[in-house]
């Protein structure tokens, strides 16, 4: 993983090259204040303030360059990450303000998925000095937790399947001195048999499982926090086209952000006590696979009809919901690669929010705003679980008639979450089809800095 640490220091006065921060609006009055070279520099490159664009100024030696960078008045996380990912090697400081939490996207910028290329290029070291010392630490961690999502995402399913996933767990549990409890084989089919069922078509290799971690005083408030750990997902018996399955590596991103987001909380020794649980399974094809029409028993003894093997992440999830509410927790937290449908409604960057708990829903969203990772809330219309209806079990796990596929996914969570347990489902992409500023295409974070600055808000 990319040393984020090396690359935001404190400012004490060492030799940096200047950034100059210039909005659109500010642009006028700056240039009048440069120089001669450095207006011919910026009529050159046509540099006019616009949000990510930058051009380097001249000074009156060949070392003594600085930059300019377009940036809003009041810069977001990734206002610095266009500038970070193509300035020379070297230092730099900002000649007015602080970097604040656009340091983030200065450290996500030059970090890169170079697991399987031939020969990586070294990275060049682009150094941002910042006289808040104090938030370094928490801006280092966030950028670590955002590229280990990025990273377990990228990661193609056949070195990332249930077994590598606890392997992930478990060297961060020994990092942090947490617990971890696997179930498996016999007791996994006895215990969670939905997971079971969901995993059962892969080889040994790839058996499914639950890991579990726990950490903390348990004299501090429980938590949990649950993740989507589909390694790999095929559909099942109803497959998926080749197209729909192109990306599935990427359908344990809820496990990644739960497992970042449990990393944040053990660094920053959060007086919680903390409970993650993730389904870890392939969704494979062959003789032993759940069936459509088959009628699965939960651990919480709904019974739960088929009506599509592509519908999995929802049966593996309540399993894990269900363990997570035994235990009483002030709050459960999901995230998971869902629904296509939530990706119909609000595209690729927003993750659909759903809670049981308007405070818990309130404090997300305001926590989303405040930390600059935008989050969209959608309704548990309960008419809806008419959709999910079954004429010989309690529940179907897919609803009828193609409407509102993220909302009845929801809905169907919601039946295993215990009634006076406040408890948030992220329903989100985890991934970035299109390369922008500091978020190459590929895997991506998306609601975990939210859902942090909520916890770190309410615990902390």
């Amino acid at each position: 993983m990319t040393d984020f640490t090396a690359l935001l220091q404190a400012d004490r006065g060492q030799d940096a090259h200047l950034i100059h921060p210039v909005s659109a609006q500010s642009f006028d009055q700056w240039l009048k204040r440069q120089p001669e070279r450095a207006r011919t520099a910026v009529a050159a490159a046509r540099f006019k303030g616009k949000e990510g664009s930058f051009v380097i100024l001249p000074g009156d030696k060949p070392s003594d360059w600085s930059a300019a960078v377009g940036m809003p008045a009041t810069p977001g996380p990734w206002d610095l990450a266009g500038a970070a990912s193509k300035l020379p090697e070297g230092s730099y400081r900002l000649s007015e303000g602080e970097p604040g939490v656009a340091a983030l996207g200065w450290l996500l910028a030059q970090h890169s998925f170079d697991r399987y290329k031939h020969e990586a290029d070294a990275a060049p070291q682009r150094v941002l000095l910042t006289g808040e010392p104090a938030r370094i630490d928490e801006t280092v961690r966030l950028a670590d937790a955002v590229a280990l999502v990025r990273d377990l995402v990228d990661t193609p399913a056949a070195d990332m399947g249930p077994a590598e996933l606890q392997a992930e767990v478990e060297a961060i549990a020994k990092s942090c001195a947490a617990k971890v409890i696997v179930t498996k084989g016999d007791a996994l089919a006895k215990s969670y048999p939905m997971v079971a069922a969901v995993g059962r078509a892969a080889t040994q290799a790839r058996a499914p499982r639950l890991i579990e971690l726990e950490w903390g005083d348990p004299a501090h408030p429980r938590i949990a926090i649950v993740g989507k750990g589909v390694c790999f997902d095929s559909g099942g018996l109803d497959i998926k086209p080749a197209s729909g399955m192109l990306l599935m590596k990427k359908d344990m991103g809820g496990a990644a952000h739960a497992l970042a987001l449990a990393r944040l909380i053990m660094l920053s020794r959060l007086p919680v006590r903390l409970h993650l649980l993730i389904p870890a399974v392939e969704n494979a094809v062959s003789a032993e696979a759940f069936r459509p029409g088959d009628i699965l028993r939960s651990r919480a003894g709904l019974s739960v009809e088929i009506g599509n093997t592509d519908a999995e992440g929802r049966l593996v999830l309540g399993d894990a919901i269900t363990r997570a509410g035994e235990d009483k927790p002030a709050l459960i937290l999901d995230f998971a690669t869902l629904t296509g449908a939530a990706r119909v409604a609000l595209g690729p960057d927003l993750p659909a929010l759903f809670s049981n708990d308007e405070t818990l829903a309130a404090d997300l969203l305001s926590a989303a705003d405040r930390a600059s990772d935008p989050i969209w809330r959608l309704p548990l219309w309960k008419p809806y679980l008419d959709m999910l209806k079954s004429e010989s079990a309690d529940i179907n796990n897919a609803g009828s008639g193609g409407f509102a596929g993220a909302v009845t996914a929801a809905l169907f969570l919601e039946k295993f979450v215990p009634a006076e347990t406040a408890w948030a489902h992220l329903d989100t992409f985890a991934w970035t089809p299109a390369s922008k500023p500091g978020r190459p295409k590929g895997g991506e974070a998306l609601g975990l800095r939210a859902a942090w600055e909520m916890v770190r808000t309410r615990f902390g």
